[in-house]
């Protein structure tokens, strides 16, 4: 285990951070930049363009820098400063040469500018200054659309019955779960169900799922179960990490029920088209 961890001092980078004032939030600006995640990229990039759509019809032009990769968060969740570091220096200046907002369709990576960023640069002044410029002008989706589009979603789709997950570290981070959960509620014919596992850690944590497979497997089939007993037709998430590890479960146990991304969900929700049926 210490192999793992060569590099990681105790606690350092597995504990939740205090919970930050209030924010206080900027005009809508006239254009933003999509910092789009890997997994998102890779995994579910109707997600990424489903986010587009979103910022788009709220009238904020989207950036997407071709450039961009990873945040750097598995790398530093498993003790790898230097290689994070690396990886964190290059979506730095890759975001720095617009200078816009940046929003990311994901609260763990959201949480990794905002709070894991400044930690990692600590030891370099001038590197530091640019890191919490970038940290105060990131913003996860969910908290873009609501506290600075201020967005009023019409519901276009039939009733439906759903749950919501919230990663980790996006739930105590960025408060994505209260985002989230104030978007769902504007839907007057989605009815959000709670689920007694619904704070619970899904398994995934990164890398972890990976060094860790058995108690891994055990925590998402947990949250599995949970879901599948809470009634909801499908389940929505703004991780797509996480929805790749719950998704996965699900269709490793050959149950139908299934989950997608919450910008998936909202576009087709709010856009009319193949709008959901009845559940």
């Amino acid at each position: 285990m210490s192999q793992l961890f060569y590099d990681a001092a105790p606690n350092a980078t597995r504990v939740s951070p205090e919970r930050e004032a209030d924010r206080h939030y900027p005009e809508k600006p006239e254009a933003v930049t999509l910092f789009g995640t890997c997994v998102v990229d890779l995994f579910f990039p109707e997600a990424g363009l489903d986010a587009i759509r979103l910022l788009e019809r709220e009238g904020v032009r989207v950036h997407f820098p071709q450039e961009q990769s990873c945040c750097g968060q598995p790398a530093w969740t498993s003790g790898y400063r230097d290689e994070a570091k690396a990886v964190a220096r290059a979506q730095l200046d890759i975001l720095d040469q617009s200078g816009l907002p940046v929003v990311v369709p994901s609260g763990s990576c959201g949480g990794m500018f905002r709070h894991h960023y400044p930690a990692l640069f600590a030891d370099e002044p001038d590197t530091l200054k640019r890191v919490e410029a970038l940290a105060e002008r990131t913003f996860e989706l969910t908290e873009f659309l609501l506290e600075v589009c201020r967005v009023q979603l019409a519901d276009r789709g039939a009733p439906s019955k759903i749950a919501l997950h919230t990663s980790c570290s996006a739930r105590r981070e960025m408060n994505t779960h209260l985002h989230a959960r104030e978007l769902l509620q504007q839907l007057e014919a989605v009815e959000r169900v709670d689920h007694d596992h619904e704070s619970e850690c899904c398994g995934f944590g990164g890398t972890f799922s990976v060094r860790m497979p058995e108690v891994s497997g055990a925590m998402v089939k947990d949250k599995t179960r949970s879901l599948i007993d809470s009634g909801a037709v499908e389940m929505v998430t703004a991780d797509g990490g996480c929805l790749m590890n719950i998704n996965g479960s699900l269709e490793k146990q050959k149950e139908s029920f299934r989950g997608r991304h919450l910008a998936s969900f909202l576009w087709e929700r709010t856009n009319g088209d193949n709008a959901g049926e009845v559940a």
